[in-house]
């Protein structure tokens, strides 16, 4: 089986003419429902509650050819056709499932779209500038695309054009065609104005002017038909026959790096897919390194031949293009796959690997006395623990700007940990193991300011026979609600910076000015929040990190905490 890399076009990146291929499924939510269950041989409607009533939101082509219409009401549907099939229509699943074959035509095109302007299901756009010539040619394209959805059992219609509003046309209003640029506009103009897109009342509105063709509403002025029918019309008219841009919100993020592979008989064995998509490593990976490019994501896509697509997703620690360990990191990802949701259905006959999150990664050489540091094997290790055990099982510290202990550091996940503002201070001792949050006990010391003797902690008592500090940390002030002042100097002019002191929260008025609002907020106060820290030890070698919360007041004495352990 022959690689066959799919890259986008340099030509498509240039500005070349754009062509569009469009996709109706008129049926859809009675075709997808008979192919879901084969048991509905007989004509089949669905109905939605509208105003308090039942009516028909979707008929099979046999209960249209029987007279039943959208809109009637379903007691007049089956005195009209006694065995027909009546089923509430679930909105949800439609969508869910059209969505679903939307992303499972991205092995035509990358950018796929659901035009949403008449219903929520019902019409697929793909953008395949750049890509027919994979397939043959546009005709051969049409072909296969509109013949495997009709193998699947969906009425479909289709056309290319070089605009979304005239490729959209066609597929509605017309047979299935390929539109030239030179033949659009006599072709388009032939077309009922229904098939600009517009909104029920204006078509109404422009049948009773008889202007039932696009061509004579092409042939009125413009200012009138805006006044009379709003810009929406004028708007419409523009973007299909290409004098303003239309662009299409594809659902699948656009990569413009992947390799796919095909296959003449679908797999489903986990083990092929994995082999397959190291042989797809290798090839992006070439591609890759001649542009001078690694990638950080990942995304394999697994194309099933009912129509689904499986999306399997992972991150590296840094920039990569090794082969070797994009397929290690997917070999362990599917350890976790195959015992949860891998499901192949009837079969897989496409594998893409795509790369995303990309950025300038240029050969790198060890000079002669250089030696490995052993941070990029940690790298690897992290992605590996990642992709069996999930991103938030694995872990790393991050150091932050502070002196605070319990916010110098965090624990970030090693996948999106990047070098924190702050860093570690080896100069500073600290404890190898912090308690989550610090635990009051109780200290007894000679002096109120001196080293502790004893301390009870849970209950126990540990006698103290070593120590050191204190190392005292104060508040940091930009963290606190701090409440400044601008006080004017009269005699100056100027403006200065205060910190407000209880008695003194504002400067008396003058008797002719209202006093000025002063909210009630809490105050800056030092001494609540400075830390004293001592490192003390008991009889046994056990090395404690406790700290003095505040300072010793007369009848209220300072509370002690324990906040670690040394080794």
């Amino acid at each position: 089986m022959a690689l066959q890399p799919c890259l986008l076009s340099p030509a498509v990146k240039a500005g070349m003419e754009r062509r569009f291929l469009s996709l109706f499924l008129a049926d859809w939510p009675t075709d997808y429902l008979k192919r879901a269950d084969s048991g509905l041989v007989y004509p089949l409607a669905l109905y939605e509650r509208v105003k308090g009533g039942l009516r028909l939101a979707a008929v099979d082509r046999e209960a249209a050819a029987g007279g039943l219409r959208v809109g009637q009401s379903v007691a007049d549907a089956r005195a009209l056709m006694p065995r027909i099939i009546m089923k509430e229509l679930d909105r949800p699943l439609l969508e869910s499932a059209f969505a679903d074959l939307a992303d499972w035509h991205s092995n035509a095109s990358p950018l796929v779209a659901i035009l949403t302007d008449h219903a929520p299901y019902g019409d697929l756009m793909l953008d395949i500038s750049g890509v027919p010539h994979l397939f043959g040619g546009e005709k051969a394209m049409l072909t296969m695309l509109i013949g495997r959805l009709r193998k699947l059992g969906y009425s479909v219609s289709g056309s290319i054009a070089p605009t979304i509003g005239a490729a959209w046309a066609i597929s509605h209003f017309a047979t299935s065609r390929i539109l030239q640029p030179e033949t659009m506009d006599m072709v388009l103009d032939a077309l009922p104005v229904a098939a600009l897109r517009l909104e029920q009342d204006q078509v109404a509105a422009l049948t009773q002017m008889g202007l039932t063709r696009i061509g004579h509403v092409r042939q009125r002025p413009r200012k009138p038909l805006q006044a009379r029918f709003g810009a929406s019309l004028l708007v419409r008219l523009d973007q299909a026959y290409g004098a303003i841009e239309e662009r299409m919100v594809p659902r699948l993020p656009v990569l413009d790096h992947y390799a796919d592979q095909r296959f003449a008989e679908p797999i489903s064995q986990l083990d092929d897919v994995l082999a397959s998509a190291g042989d797809l490593a290798k090839e992006l990976c070439e591609h890759l390194e001649r542009h001078g490019l690694g990638a950080q994501s990942f995304h394999l896509f697994l194309y099933r031949v009912d129509h689904k697509v499986m999306t399997l997703s992972l991150n590296a620690a840094r920039l990569t293009r090794d082969p070797e360990h994009i397929a290690s990191l997917f070999r362990h990802r599917a350890q976790k796959l195959e015992t949860e949701n891998y499901d192949p259905g009837f079969g897989i006959d496409l594998i893409r690997l795509a790369a995303s999150s990309l950025d300038q990664l240029d050969n790198a050489q060890l000079g002669a006395f250089e030696t490995e540091t052993g941070a990029a094997d940690l790298d690897r290790l992290a992605d590996r623990l990642a992709s069996r055990l999930g991103a938030m099982s694995v872990l790393k510290l991050d150091f932050r700007q502070s002196h605070i202990p319990e916010r110098a550091a965090r624990l970030v996940p090693a996948m999106v940990a990047e070098a924190g503002s702050g860093s570690d201070h080896p100069a500073l001792r600290r404890p190898l193991r912090l308690l989550p949050a610090p635990e009051q006990i109780r200290i007894n010391a000679e002096v109120p300011d001196g080293l502790p003797a004893s301390m009870i902690w849970r209950g126990q008592t540990y006698r103290l026979t070593k120590g050191a500090g204190p190392e005292r940390l104060g508040p940091e002030w930009w963290r606190t609600g701090e409440r400044l002042q601008l006080i004017k100097d009269r005699n100056e002019g100027a403006l200065s910076v205060a910190f407000p002191a209880e008695g003194n929260i504002s400067k008396p008025a003058k008797a002719d000015k209202p006093a000025p609002h002063v909210p009630d907020l809490p105050l800056h106060d030092p001494e609540a929040v400075t830390r004293d820290y001592y490192l003390v030890e008991d009889g046994e070698g056990h090395r404690f990190w406790v700290f003095r919360h505040g300072f010793h007041r007369p009848g209220a004495p300072a509370l002690w905490y324990l906040h670690g352990f040394f080794s």
